[in-house]
């Protein structure tokens, strides 16, 4: 089974500073109906102004992704972690029994956008932590790159959660076919550009639930960066 979801059915927030999609629930946005798929729990489109960003707070028992697309974010946590987040880096932080971090566009005129992701994971009370790599636009071309998984196979960082995720960058005749688990979820997300998935047209903010498929097509690119979730159902 194949469900669409197009950008504009996203939830939004405008807070001046931040400007944010939300794919699932979140905060002041409330859909029953979109509350999360398997483990993946958020997916927030954040556009960050320059010069501002998120105060130290607070998280526990969640794996937190985040993914910039353009611009320099700032990062510190609790565990003394301090680092730059730029375009092809994936950070994965475990809040595990509780981690305070912060997250700023220190730049004084590009805005930063990004993707945060949360995943649950699969045990409560984990010990927190920190991992960050990245991932260059070749070993992303014309392919789906695996870049978060519960093994770190293939120098992907480790998630402790039934899910993986994997990017892909796809233009013109690009193509990729994954094979699927029909007893799992799949969740593609369009993170720019436009591209075709099983037959679907879809541009930036669009997402595609996947439900019993056998594969996943990738094709008809047009400058398009996909991020493709693998999910126990």
């Amino acid at each position: 089974m194949l469900t669409l979801r197009r950008s504009d059915e996203r939830g939004f927030a405008d807070h001046g500073w931040l400007q944010s999609f939300h794919s699932f629930s979140f905060s002041e946005y409330h859909d029953p109906a979109h509350m999360g798929f398997g483990p993946l729990r958020v997916i927030n489109d954040d556009v960050v102004a320059p010069g501002r960003g998120f105060g130290m707070h607070g998280h526990r028992d969640m794996e937190i992704v985040t993914y910039v697309l353009q611009g320099q974010l700032s990062h510190k946590d609790s565990l003394g972690n301090g680092a730059d987040i730029l375009p092809g880096d994936v950070q994965r932080m475990s809040a595990g029994k509780g981690i305070m971090h912060s997250e700023f566009n220190q730049g004084l005129r590009e805005s930063v956008h990004l993707l945060q992701i949360w995943i649950e994971p699969s045990a409560k009370g984990l010990s927190p932590g920190y991992e960050q790599k990245n991932f260059s636009e070749a070993d992303k071309r014309g392919r789906l790159r695996l870049v978060a998984s519960p093994d770190g196979r293939e120098g992907s960082v480790t998630i402790h959660s039934d899910a993986t995720l994997s990017v892909g960058l796809f233009d013109g005749e690009e193509r990729a076919e994954v094979a699927l688990n029909p007893a799992r979820k799949a969740y593609v997300h369009v993170a720019r550009g436009a591209i075709v998935a099983n037959g679907l047209a879809l541009k930036a903010g669009d997402a595609l639930k996947l439900e019993g498929e056998s594969a996943l097509t990738l094709q008809g690119g047009e400058q398009a960066e996909v991020l493709v979730f693998d999910l126990a159902a």
